[in-house]
């Protein structure tokens, strides 16, 4: 029986291996962040699929630990309970852009521009990136995205405020699709908000 123990092992540098532990007291101290840093550095050098697929449980078990801070915390996946934070952030955000007539306005000012609809929808979801990835009201990870890029949050996120605008708008009245064109207009106006609400709604709970 070959003897594996030691042939993972020598797939770190030697300075790796010693790498010295942090004694400074004005270092930060470690977040889950850094764990889960240091597992995926440690699951890519391994070579034995039994040994990474155990990596990986590690990983998705030290996800799911419960971190009492508020705001820092580290966010990986998005399940069912995710999707609903976001969609109560988006009637949050939407619900006043439903009673307001200000939104058929606008949308009747951006149906004949369409570069500006098309600004629009930019900023609507260069804001919604900026909230989840860049802000850093939490550490959110991209995990599994689909296709192997799309982060399954963002589109998760856009998704659920970009339908709820339209089923919103349509029962409520405030858009008519004998005119397509300007109906979808008026619901991308509505839906910036509710995208921004769904992405704050989402994340801010920390899970």
């Amino acid at each position: 029986m070959v003897d594996h123990a030691g042939e993972d092992a020598d797939e770190f540098e030697p300075d790796e291996r010693d790498r010295p532990r942090r004694d400074d007291p004005d270092d930060e101290p470690p977040t889950l962040g850094d764990l889960l840093d240091e597992l995926d550095e440690y699951e890519a050098s391994l070579t034995d699929p039994a040994r990474r697929r155990r990596i990986q449980e590690i990983i998705e078990t030290a996800t799911e630990i419960e971190e009492p801070a508020v705001f820092g915390r580290t966010i990986v996946g998005f399940d069912r309970a995710d999707l609903m934070e976001a969609m109560l952030g988006a009637l949050l955000f939407g619900i006043p852009m439903m009673v307001e007539g200000g939104t058929q306005e606008v949308g009747a000012f951006v149906a004949t521009r369409p570069i500006y609809l098309v600004g629009t929808l930019a900023f609507a979801v260069a804001t919604t990136v900026g909230i989840l990835y860049v802000a850093e009201f939490q550490d959110v990870r991209i995990y599994k995205p689909i296709l192997g890029f799309v982060p399954r949050r963002l589109l998760g996120v856009v998704g659920v405020s970009l339908v709820l605008s339209l089923v919103m708008s349509t029962a409520w009245g405030r858009v008519e699709w004998a005119e397509p064109w300007l109906a979808f207009c008026t619901c991308v106006v509505a839906f910036v908000p509710m995208a921004i609400g769904a992405a704050l709604g989402d994340i801010l709970p920390g899970s």
